[in-house]
């Protein structure tokens, strides 16, 4: 009998487990190309257990191979007029622009991010600066995802000085 109550135990602990390091998308964004609004990535947003939100962003431009573009989230969710509909960097902290995880940056000042051979790339970024509760300064529910064409100097005030914006997606809650 002892067998079996060991073996129930250590099945719903197993199971327990299991639960708590389950991710939950909460949000996603379909990237497009400014120029023809062809598809050139995707952004999904998971909510983690330990209160941070996890963004998985995969970028797939053949013609920017080899190349680095620089990623912010941008105030609105319009991607019209080229881009620029999205207006300036989301900072909801109200913080000088920098490099992502230094003493001070805008929450969506995400960065550069280097596309291999095939143009591809793929990063992952968790933080608590992120939220997907409605009313929350934090939300990025309804922002925007800028690719821009150049890179990012981490500077210059208050976009970094990173080219025109060739890409453009919308965060936008998953049902």
């Amino acid at each position: 009998m002892k067998h079996y109550f060991l073996c129930f135990a250590l099945a719903v602990s197993t199971a327990f487990m299991g639960c708590a390091n389950k991710e939950r998308e909460v949000a996603s964004a379909n990237l497009n190309s400014t120029a023809n609004n062809q598809s050139i990535g995707s952004a999904k947003f998971y909510q983690l257990n330990d209160g941070k939100i996890k963004m998985d962003l995969e970028i797939n431009m053949p013609e920017r191979a080899d190349s680095t573009v620089a990623v912010h989230f941008h105030e609105h969710g319009d991607c019209g007029n080229m881009g620029e509909n999205t207006h300036g960097h989301w900072n909801p902290t109200n913080e000088p622009h920098g490099k992502w995880d230094s003493d001070s940056f805008h929450s969506g000042d995400i960065g550069n991010i280097a596309l291999d051979g095939k143009g591809r790339a793929k990063i992952s970024l968790s933080t608590t600066r992120w939220s997907a509760a409605d009313g929350d300064v934090k939300d990025i529910i309804g922002r925007g995802i800028i690719v821009h064409g150049g890179t990012d100097d981490y500077e210059t005030q208050p976009t970094g000085n990173s080219g025109p914006r060739i890409g453009c997606g919308i965060i936008a809650a998953v049902k």
